[in-house]
């Protein structure tokens, strides 16, 4: 068993489907069309962790309800989540990448690690089923699931209710620029609230958002 199977908790039958897994579109065979990359099975895993997860959710929290469950469900699969269970992992070191790629830091983005998790967590599924899969993600996100008392509200969440709760209005994103490589971009949005703006910056429009919706409510009245 190599070391990320032991770190993982599961030796793979097939070990085609773990290498494929740690395999970067970067370094794929783009004769081939990039199929050998890990996105086929980040599609798949990113579908597994979500029926486990609601599983699971149902199971620890039987008083709560949907709308509850649904945001615990958001922050547990959320890319910053599984980016950080992939550190956790030490995945960093086990993602194919071009020695270029490597060496702009490719590896370490926390998007890439986020979709070599899911990857993985295809990957279990492929090779061992549902009961496979299920055993790993409880092992790794047995520490996340309870973290939280209350369900967390993001920071759009956030902002909404504060807007809403003071008759600004829904608050506008906009996306302000897009640079960088397909494999690693970086994107600016900024939101409008109130007559007031603020940008934030991520690897992901998703995550730009998030952080232009903090930075508006980190200059907000209480």
């Amino acid at each position: 068993m190599s070391p990320i199977e032991e770190r993982l908790g599961h030796a793979f039958a097939d070990p085609a489907l773990l290498a494929q897994a740690l395999t970067h579109r970067s370094a794929a065979d783009a004769r081939a069309g990039q199929l050998d990359s890990n996105e086929r099975l980040e599609f798949l895993g990113d579908r597994v962790l979500g029926l486990v997860m609601a599983e699971w959710l149902i199971e620890r929290f039987p008083a709560e309800r949907e709308g509850s469950l649904t945001r615990r469900l958001s922050a547990l699969v959320a890319w910053e989540t599984l980016a950080r269970v992939g550190e956790a992992l030490g995945l960093e070191a086990e993602i194919r990448v071009p020695p270029g790629e490597e060496r702009a830091g490719l590896r370490a983005r926390q998007t890439v690690l986020a979709d070599a998790m899911e990857a993985l967590l295809g990957a279990i599924y492929r090779d061992g089923g549902l009961p496979a899969a299920r055993a790993v993600i409880r092992r790794h996100w047995a520490g996340l699931i309870g973290a939280d008392a209350k369900p967390p509200v993001s920071a759009k969440n956030r902002l909404q209710e504060y807007t809403l709760g003071r008759g600004l209005g829904l608050p506008e994103y906009r996306l302000v620029s897009s640079s960088g490589p397909s494999h690693a971009p970086l994107f600016v949005v900024s939101v409008a609230a109130g007559g007031r703006e603020a940008e934030g910056a991520g690897e992901t429009k998703r995550a730009a958002e998030q952080a232009a919706a903090e930075a508006w409510l980190a200059g907000a009245a209480p």
